[in-house]
């Protein structure tokens, strides 16, 4: 089962308010950065549960989905 890990975050706000995440601060000394966000849009996280602002990104190579829920953000991780 997947549980909510709440993560550090780099991001970038733009001029139109919009937010865009950079890298992720995964453990102390591991940051992963960013490669490029291809959709933005609400969506409730079906394995960890919880629900907000669901960016797919793409990191080393590989989709990946964050959640901003409120003014926090976390991954689904392996519990």
């Amino acid at each position: 089962m997947a549980v909510k890990k709440y993560v550090e975050m780099i991001v970038r706000y733009m001029e139109d308010g919009t937010i865009m995440p950079l890298a992720v601060h995964w453990a102390e000394g591991e940051l992963y950065e960013i490669d490029s966000v291809k959709d933005v849009r609400p969506a409730a996280s079906l394995k960890a549960g919880g629900a907000g602002i669901r960016y797919t990104c793409m990191i080393q190579g590989h989709e990946k989905c964050l959640w901003l829920e409120e003014n926090r953000w976390f991954v689904e991780a392996k519990g």
